[in-house]
C-alpha cells in the first residue's frame, strides 16, 4: 500500500458546534474518522501543517497514514471543509483504508499532447474539457496517482468519452460501472467574435434610435389632434340633441 503523506492527530472527546469553535481557535481542526466496521472516532489536527496540503491534488487521491494515540492507520481523504471568506480549513472527513477492501474516490485527469493533435496543430481546432476528475474503484494497492489521457491523435470534432479513458488493471471507473459514458474532452472550431462597432455603425445607430424616439413623441400628439377634431364634429347627445332637433 502507498502511502503519500503523514499526518499527526490527537483524539477528542468534546463534540458540537461550541467544542468545535474553540478547538478551530487553538489552531487546530476537527475531524472525523470512519469506515472499515468500526465506530468513529473524533479526531484534531494542526491547522497550519493541514493548510499547505489541502492545496496538493495528490492529497485527495492519495493514502494518508493518520498516527494518534497508539493507533497508525491509513486513510483516503473524503471531504475539506473550508471557511466560505477566508483560506482556513473548518472540517475534515477521513475514512479507513483495509488492504482487503475495494475503496472508491476521486482522482484527477491529466492531459497530455494537445498542441500535438491534428484538431489543434494543423486544423486550428481549441480543446474543451469537460471533466477535470473522475471517480474509480479499486483496491489500495492498486491505486494510481492520477489518470492520463493522451490527446495526440484527437482531430477537429472529436470527441472523447468515458470509456475511451484506460486506466491501470484492478481500477474501474464508476460511472461506466452504472451505465453512463459523459464526454471527457473535445477539439472544436473556435468561436468567431462578433466584430466591434465601427464610427459609422455606432452613428446609424443613433440615428435609428433618435428616428424611433422622436416617431413616438409624435404619436401622443397626432392621436391628440385627431380625438380633437372628432370631438368637434361630433353631433349632440341627449337633451341638446333633442333641442337642435326641434329647431
Amino acid at each position: 500500500m502507498r502511502i503519500a503523506f503523514d499526518l499527526s492527530a490527537e483524539p477528542r472527546n468534546d463534540q458540537g458546534k461550541g467544542a468545535s469553535r474553540r478547538l478551530r481557535h487553538s489552531g487546530k481542526v476537527p475531524a472525523i474518522l470512519y469506515g472499515a466496521h468500526a465506530e468513529p472516532v473524533r479526531l484534531s489536527l494542526e491547522h497550519h501543517k493541514l493548510l499547505p496540503l489541502v492545496a496538493d491534488e495528490k492529497f485527495y487521491s492519495s493514502i494518508i497514514s493518520v498516527s494518534f494515540g497508539e493507533h497508525k492507520q491509513p486513510v483516503i481523504v473524503k471531504d475539506v471543509q473550508m471557511h466560505p471568506a477566508r483560506n482556513a480549513i473548518v472540517h475534515v472527513d477521513l475514512q479507513r483504508v483495509l488492504e482487503n477492501e475495494k475503496i472508491r474516490l476521486h482522482l484527477p485527469i491529466h492531459f497530455k499532447g494537445e498542441a500535438a493533435a491534428p484538431g489543434v496543430k494543423t486544423q486550428g481546432g481549441v480543446v474543451s474539457h469537460h471533466m477535470a476528475d473522475m471517480e474509480v474503484t479499486c483496491l489500495p494497492k492498486d491505486l494510481p496517482e492520477y489518470i492520463e489521457l493522451d490527446l495526440s491523435a484527437m482531430n477537429l470534432n472529436d470527441t472523447l468519452y468515458l470509456k475511451d479513458v484506460k486506466v491501470p488493471a484492478g481500477v474501474t471507473i464508476s460511472a461506466l460501472a452504472h451505465g453512463a459514458n459523459p464526454p471527457v474532452v473535445s477539439i472544436h472550431a473556435p468561436r468567431v467574435a462578433e466584430p466591434e462597432p465601427t464610427e459609422e455603425t455606432a452613428a446609424a445607430a443613433t440615428e435609428g434610435e433618435g428616428a424611433v424616439a422622436a416617431g413616438a413623441e409624435g404619436a401622443p400628439a397626432a392621436a391628440g389632434a385627431a380625438g380633437a377634431k372628432k370631438e368637434e364634429g361630433a353631433k349632440p347627445e341627449g337633451k341638446d340633441a333633442k333641442k337642435e332637433g326641434k329647431k
